[in-house]
């Protein structure tokens, strides 16, 4: 097994069709040879009733192929080199902890489907900022890594630390950090001067 996903990843995205994609994607790789008198199997075309591993296979999602078909298929396919049949019926097969050796409890769908990366990396993402540029206009940091931005403190965010109670956290970010530009100023004197952080006041 190359890659794993988790299985929450289908409902949330209503992608069903990776499902089937795997079931088949198994079958297609293996190969199978049907029984002709199967009564789930008397639809399938002649041609299809028998198949070479690694062969290529497309199939409409709704009117395609059906489900009992796709199960008789799981169930003929040809055996492994060493003579086994890796995946049931239902797709699925019996794993194991790579490092322990112990069974994976329960059975898990395994087969093979298109996978395609998406060019999202954490190197690109990563973005800090101490101090940084400031809009021209509204004085507040500029947004965004391009710009060596701050992060938003939106609207949800402040009820989030009012819920807590973080009352210096909250003030800092609502004015010095954010457009209270002799408050930035009068906080740099004081930090370069080594003096006390003064007092908030109107």
């Amino acid at each position: 097994v190359d890659i794993v996903l988790n299985p929450l990843g289908v409902p949330g995205r209503m992608n069903v069709g990776q499902v089937l994609e795997t079931h088949l994607g198994w079958a297609a790789a293996a190969g199978w040879e049907v029984d002709a008198s199967d009564p789930r199997v008397v639809k399938l075309p002649k041609e299809v009733q028998s198949v070479e591993p690694r062969s290529r296979i497309a199939t409409p999602v709704f009117d395609g192929a059906r489900e009992d078909e796709l199960s008789t298929i799981l169930e003929s396919t040809r055996p492994t080199a060493d003579g086994l049949h890796l995946v049931n019926a239902n797709g699925k097969a019996s794993l194991f902890d790579g490092r322990s050796g112990e069974p994976i409890p329960g059975e898990i769908a395994v087969g093979y489907i298109y996978i395609l990366k998406l060019l999202h990396l954490v190197d690109d993402k990563i973005h800090a900022r101490s101090t940084g540029p400031y809009s021209m206009i509204t004085q507040q940091p500029l947004g965004g890594k391009a710009q060596f931005g701050g992060q938003r403190f939106g609207e949800m965010e402040v009820w989030a630390l009012e819920a807590y109670g973080a009352s210096y956290a909250l003030q800092e970010l609502l004015t010095i950090k954010s457009d209270d530009v002799l408050g930035r100023v009068k906080l740099y004197e004081a930090i370069v001067k080594g003096e006390n952080i003064p007092e908030p006041g109107i």
